[in-house]
């Protein structure tokens, strides 16, 4: 008779075989991860998470509130994949009250996970970090997505206190959305309206255009609302959330170009439209940032992959490139990270909040590891810093008031200088509203 040790052993392995991945039991994947009992879209919901590397089957789970007669049970077949969110409008079933509590059931009724709450939540209740932390009351409602966690509070600017000018009166007017070092003397910058591309270069105490090109789509028309650039070692790639010749609908792509292309105009040379995989929104409120974040930091330090469940590995998605895009949705204050492919095609790698309500700008510091997320005026221009922790996801670990000498202006760009200088390097923020009639200033931070 085989020990029941090598019978298991023979059970994973014809598992393997048979093509089925041996995964923990379901019920210590699966766990609740955000509720909404009050003003909920439509209405009351519970939000589940599964925390480990495979997909479950959650179809004929039950979720209770703290009264055995309310019972929502989740449609058959309903699966949720590693790493992955899906929430759940209870309210079809039953109300969640303001004192009360969220309770997750087997089919066969052996509870998986709970929460109790006293009093409606000013937002949502939510994990933080998802899946493993406590609950608290999450900065904004993030319904099937990451949670928002609330950021620290804000400390002071970690370089000088004065900002000056950093171009010529009205150099570019208002629109100038976004900004990224191709180098210490090179700097790409995105007008969103009309959608212009811009290269700059330091001249005396300013930066000047050096190349000034119309954006269009690929097929030669529009005019994206080009809200976001990051210069990459894959090419220069802009985010937009809309066509401004048909402002009342999103259109939340990535587009890339090549700025040496001749002409004034230069069409997209490959885009991505990441809109049906985005929470719908404002059509003015889509994806306002895009950095670039190269593999090799992302492996180095064990930046998950929420799609696997399992440590990002770039060989996963062939002919992404040499790294993944971090966009910024405005709405929401959330980052997706996606593995951009040929023809169009593209995989979310990740989600995360930004430590703010609403996102501008996104930069990724390859001096210092460190991920940075702007918000304008609307947050007081508080600026975040975005580390990978020991869970290998991106979370909040401080965030800065804007420098005292720079009045609360509409800044929607960000960027670093990658050289060190006296100990300092250069910062510069875009100002959508030029301000005084300028849209780009400089301060500095600390090396």
């Amino acid at each position: 008779m085989k020990s029941r040790l090598a019978i298991a052993m023979l059970s994973v392995a014809a598992a393997c075989l048979a093509g089925i991945p041996a995964t923990a039991a379901p019920q210590d994947d699966i766990r609740i991860n955000e509720v909404e009992s009050n003003g909920g879209s439509p209405g009351d919901w519970v939000e589940l998470v599964n925390k480990g590397t495979g997909t479950v089957d959650v179809g004929g789970w039950v979720i209770k509130d703290n009264d055995n007669a309310h019972s929502f049970t989740i449609a058959s077949g309903t699966t949720i994949p590693a790493g992955g969110f899906r929430a759940f409008d209870v309210e079809s079933a039953y109300g969640l009250g303001s004192s009360d509590q969220a309770r997750l059931f087997l089919p066969g009724g052996t509870l998986v996970d709970s929460y109790t709450w006293t009093s409606h939540a000013s937002t949502t209740y939510g994990r933080c970090p998802d899946a493993t932390g406590s609950f608290v009351t999450t900065a904004a409602s993030t319904k099937g997505a990451a949670n928002s966690c609330p950021a620290p509070a804000p400390g002071t600017w970690p370089g000088g206190s004065s900002v000056s000018n950093a171009d010529n009166t009205n150099a570019f007017g208002t629109n100038l959305s976004d900004l990224s070092f191709q180098d210490a003397s090179n700097l790409w910058a995105v007008k969103n309206g009309p959608s212009t591309l811009y290269r700059l270069a330091p001249s005396g105490s300013v930066w000047t255009a050096n190349l000034t090109k119309s954006l269009r789509y690929a097929n030669g028309s529009g005019d994206p609302d080009a809200e976001g650039v990051t210069y990459t070692p894959d090419g220069l790639f802009v985010a937009t959330e809309r066509d401004n010749n048909n402002s009342g609908s999103s259109l939340r792509k990535v587009l890339k170009f090549d700025p040496s292309a001749a002409g004034s105009t230069i069409n997209a040379t490959a885009e991505w439209n990441l809109t049906p995989d985005l929470p719908s929104g404002d059509p003015n409120e889509g994806l306002e940032a895009i950095t670039y974040v190269p593999d090799s930091y992302l492996t180095a330090h064990g930046f998950r992959d929420q799609h696997t469940g399992a440590a990002y590995n770039p060989a996963s998605y062939s002919g992404h490139g040499n790294g993944l895009f971090f966009v910024g949705l405005e709405s929401n204050g959330q980052v997706y990270a996606y593995a951009l492919t040929g023809g169009g095609s593209y995989t979310r790698v990740a989600s995360f909040s930004s430590g703010h309500a609403s996102v501008m700008a996104l930069s990724f510091d390859a001096n210092t590891g460190h991920l940075w997320s702007v918000c304008d005026d609307t947050c007081s221009g508080h600026h975040a810093i975005l580390d990978l922790g020991g869970s290998g996801d991106f979370a909040v670990t401080a965030v800065y008031n804007r420098p005292s000498g720079m009045p609360n202006y509409n800044n929607e760009g960000f960027a670093i200088s990658p050289t060190c200088s006296g100990g300092t390097r250069q910062t510069l923020w875009a100002d959508d509203s030029n301000d005084s009639s300028h849209a780009l200033r400089k301060g500095t931070l600390n090396c």
